[in-house]
């Protein structure tokens, strides 16, 4: 497929088309289910559908259908079917996927910022929903109709938008199975909901960690009593609870106790996280706001890679129970509630996590307090299959043509639910799971950013992996 036409085709779709129509999404407060208990009501979930919808109705794809897909009451999901090019009829069928929903806006944006007000600035776009992932749809579209115009090749494409990955994708199975049938024999897989490293190279990722999450709550009274009378009678619930957190993670360095949390790392994956390390040196440890004099866990750069992609953690991220300290009377509190969130190895069976996690804080617990349990959730992670010899020269091609830097790969630490959904329900699949975020892209906080040139570059690679999957 000739280059020159790839790169003009896509720099004049993101300029004139794109760009302005992302910005316009970035406006749409369309917050994740999760976030917006009102969201059928609301609208905004359906705005940001309409809003992709009518810009891809515009494109030139030929043949294309475009279905806006509900079922039972569930958050949308927009469905763009593009026929194969004549002779890749019979490669099956590339599923594109991004997602429409966004995380909450949250406080402390930059001067001039916020979370709905497209700003371009530096060759950047801020907004919320920018590089996480609004422009995934874009790109997929773009890539389409670059192929189209420099000749190439693809099989029959289809783009999935779903409007629930910031919730976790909760209705994502049930859309799978309704949509099975028209999906077809999946055998590409392409996700733009992910990054890299750095902007200088095409970076995939290999493997995602999963999920354990549960509200656990422990009471050791039916009211609060006043602190100089019942201490040293009635334990604190927290200090219980601190004791059941203590069977699961050694506090001193953060390891998780409980085996079926934990897995051995396959040698091939330690060997990427090396070579990243290598290109990349200081990229983890050197991603986050550390306070002063604060230092990572680890001053060994690929066991903070390690940690952060193949190794159970557990992270506190919400609290009950507690008042604010300026309303803090002495009182020895009824409860305490924490929100526990597990992140899980890639290939650790999610379910026996949970199931360990909840025998740990529910069994023998001290003085005989009161353990509630809600909020459960738990997800697979997902370990990429070997790249087909297509692909891997795909990958050799655009890392010179479009990048001109050797591609690399590594093991993100979130989760993308979505992956670990297809990998089982189609387990010959190829997948590219890549995107524009960086390290310091501010996902989930303020002042999210679209690095807008890699964006573009994205859009490029795409292109050309479509055209030799078509052509195996």
């Amino acid at each position: 497929m000739e280059q020159t036409t790839v790169r003009e085709t896509v720099q004049r779709l993101w300029a004139d088309e794109v760009l302005p129509s992302l910005s316009g999404l970035v406006e749409i407060p369309a917050l994740s289910q999760a976030f917006d208990a009102d969201w059928a009501a609301n609208g905004h979930l359906a705005a940001a559908v309409r809003h992709v919808r009518e810009w891809i109705t515009a494109r030139d794809l030929p043949g294309a259908k475009i279905d806006v897909v509900e079922v039972d009451g569930r958050s949308p999901v927009l469905l763009v079917d593009v026929p194969a090019t004549p002779g890749a009829e019979d490669r099956g069928t590339v599923l594109l996927y991004g997602h429409l929903d966004k995380q909450p806006p949250v406080g402390g944006w930059g001067d001039g910022l916020g979370p709905w007000t497209p700003v371009v600035r530096d060759g950047r776009l801020y907004g919320r929903g920018s590089a996480d992932d609004g422009y995934a749809g874009y790109a997929a579209t773009a890539a389409l109709e670059a192929v189209h115009a420099a000749g190439g090749a693809h099989a029959r494409s289809v783009i999935l938008l779903e409007t629930g990955e910031e919730s976790g994708s909760p209705d994502l199975p049930r859309y799978l199975e309704h949509l099975a049938d028209r999906l077809g024999r999946v055998t590409f897989v392409v996700c733009l909901d992910s990054g890299g490293n750095d902007y200088e190279r095409l970076w995939l990722t290999t493997s995602l960690r999963g999920l354990a999450q549960v509200h656990v709550t422990v009471r050791v009274l039916a009211a609060a009593a006043h602190s100089g009378l019942a201490s040293g009678v009635v334990p604190s619930s927290f200090r219980v609870l601190r004791q059941l957190l203590d069977r699961i993670e050694d506090a001193a360095t953060g390891a998780i106790k409980l085996a079926e949390l934990n897995v051995d790392i396959p040698g091939n994956r330690r060997s990427e996280a090396a070579a990243t390390v290598s290109v990349a040196p200081g990229a983890i440890s050197g991603s986050f706001p550390l306070m002063p004099g604060m230092t990572p866990v680890s001053d060994d750069e690929l066991e903070l890679l390690l940690n952060q992609s193949w190794r159970p953690t557990l992270s506190v991220i919400g609290g009950a129970g507690f008042p604010e300290p300026a309303n803090a009377g002495n009182v020895l509190r009824s409860s305490t509630t924490l929100a526990l969130s597990f992140r899980l190895p890639p290939t650790a069976d999610s379910a026996a996590a949970l199931a360990a996690v909840e025998k740990a804080l529910t069994t023998d617990v001290p003085y005989g307090a009161a353990v509630e349990l809600s909020g459960v959730e738990a997800a697979d992670g997902w370990n990429a299959p070997d790249a087909a010899p297509w692909l891997s020269a795909a990958l050799e091609q655009v890392s010179e043509e479009v990048f001109g830097a050797p591609w690399r790969s590594v093991g993100l630490g979130g989760s993308i639910p979505f992956m670990g959904l297809l990998g089982e329900k189609y387990p010959e699949a190829q997948f590219l799971v890549t995107g524009a975020l960086g390290p310091d892209s501010n996902a989930h906080v303020p002042d999210e950013w679209l690095h807008l040139a890699q964006a573009r570059r994205l859009t490029e690679a795409v292109a050309h992996m479509l055209d030799a999957h078509a052509r195996g």
